[in-house]
């Protein structure tokens, strides 16, 4: 029985289950949008929408605290571009499409974007 686990850990160890969110995460903030599997999708969800409500505030402590996660140009796009257009939105930053099966392995895929 799973009795409160939270998350998946995507079979992977800690570290790379980290660095494999953060990786995703970035890249994400970069494109708007990426395809990946629904698990992993459903995995940095929660993840980007904390980042995008942190960098609503924009004060000197967010923007230091996201630089422990991200590159410089990555933080300023977040705080500068991203986080203003949702200034008026309590949450719900991102939409997941599901897109159906990969046909290598048959692994569920889908979309995550801003909305």
């Amino acid at each position: 029985m799973r009795k409160r686990k939270k998350g998946r850990k995507l079979s992977r160890k800690s570290g790379p289950r980290k660095a494999l969110k953060i990786s995703l995460a970035s890249n994400f903030f970069l494109h708007e949008k990426i395809k990946t599997t629904e698990a992993r999708a459903k995995e940095i969800r929660p993840l980007v929408e904390k980042f995008i409500t942190m960098a609503k505030k924009g004060d000197i402590a967010t923007i230091r605290h996201l630089r422990r996660f991200f590159f410089p140009k990555l933080v300023k796009k977040l705080v500068a571009e991203i986080a203003p257009r949702y200034k008026e939105r309590a949450g719900g930053y991102t939409r997941i499409l599901k897109l159906g099966l990969r046909s290598l392995d048959g692994a569920k895929m889908a979309i995550i974007e801003l909305i």
